[in-house]
């Protein structure tokens, strides 16, 4: 076990929830640290979807005390576990939603630990000695070994960053799916997770249409790599398309008055898979289907959570062949208020990422 650092931790954290994006600088104590612990200083840190649904309680009230978000985070490695292996200190690391698991159950032994259903998240939650888990708006985080992947040389942290959650999000059922050469792969939604399923899909060589309200990111999608843009308000949209895709990955996080399932999966192909990835506020539900829907082509509704660390590894070893870099705006972590209530009002193109600076590394 590498010796104990100085690594102060801190963090950007609500302190109100009355004024959720509204973020003051904290002291936190990390959990209890474990021979099979990475313990890292964090260098940059994505702001997702899901840390302005924690922090606006769109899920669910926050815990009792400060919340620190952020689940996105790269950094350098200051201390390892005695049981740790090919993770060294000075590495750089990423380390996305999820820090440990119960390492026992059939989920992890069969390498789905993402799945456990004693998964420790980064956010809002508690690891196994009692101590609140808080997210990578910060100076540090330790994890387990699992949920820490090594970072391609080709491949630069502020890139990386986003790659920990809204990467892998869609990258783990594109991989899980079967997308490559010879399929076709839809994707609902051109934000964060959307323009990372157009950038993978592509890279993976499937044929890629790009669905999305209007034409504003018409040019952007194409730019991704979309062979073909469909613009949803178009009076039948889907008519064209029925009956054609393989996999369908939806990021959208509600669906308006009269939005029709049937209608999207009328798209899918002999056993297609619609996978919906957009986790929407707790009472906005997918919209109804018959089961007579799914039979006309042997469709099937599914979702993913995370990814694998073999999933994660897999997603930067293309990012760095096919050199995939992220559409982002980047700000200091001081600025992550901009950056929440900008994610929240549709204004990100296409992901935020933040750069620590309560304790900047070298």
């Amino acid at each position: 076990m590498s010796p104990p650092g100085d690594l102060e931790f801190k963090g950007y954290a609500m302190t109100d929830p009355s004024d959720w994006s509204e973020l003051q600088v904290v002291s936190f104590q990390p959990k209890t640290f474990g021979p099979e612990d990475v313990e890292l200083a964090i260098t940059h840190c994505g702001v997702c979807g899901s840390d302005v649904h924690v922090l606006s309680q769109s899920w669910g009230a926050t815990r009792d005390g400060p919340v620190i978000v952020g689940h996105e985070i790269i950094g350098k490695v200051t201390r390892v576990g005695e049981h740790v292996k090919g993770i060294r200190p000075g590495d750089r690391v990423g380390v996305g939603g999820g820090v440990s698991s119960c390492h026992d159950c059939r989920a992890c032994k069969e390498g789905y630990e993402n799945y456990c259903p004693q998964l420790v998240i980064a956010l809002n939650a508690s690891h196994s000695d009692g101590v609140p888990t808080q997210g990578g708006f910060s100076t540090g985080i330790r994890a387990h070994h699992r949920f820490v992947f090594p970072i391609p040389d080709k491949v630069e942290s502020r890139h990386a960053a986003s790659m920990m959650c809204g990467g892998i999000t869609v990258f783990h059922p594109l991989r899980s799916n079967g997308c490559g050469p010879g399929k076709k792969v839809g994707v609902i939604g051109i934000g964060g997770l959307g323009h990372y399923a157009i950038l993978f899909a592509k890279a993976m060589g499937a044929e890629v249409y790009a669905f999305t309200r209007g034409t504003a990111k018409a040019e952007d999608a194409k730019r991704m790599g979309a062979d073909h843009v469909v613009d949803t308000t178009a009076e039948a949209f889907w008519k064209p398309y029925e009956f054609s895709l393989n996999i369908i990955i939806s990021t959208v996080d509600h669906f308006g008055p009269g939005a029709s399932l049937p209608n999207i999966l009328s798209m899918l192909y002999v056993h297609g898979k619609y996978i919906t990835v957009g986790l929407p506020p707790v009472d906005d539900p997918l919209p109804a289907v018959h089961p007579a829907v799914l039979a006309r082509n042997a469709s099937s509704i599914g979702s993913t959570f995370l990814g694998t660390k073999e999933d994660a590894n897999a997603m930067l070893q293309l990012a760095a062949e096919k050199n995939i870099v992220p559409w982002i705006e980047e700000l200091p972590m001081s600025q992550a208020k901009v950056a929440l209530q900008g994610l929240k009002a549709g204004k990100v193109r296409y992901r935020y990422v933040l750069t620590q600076d309560i304790a900047p590394v070298v």
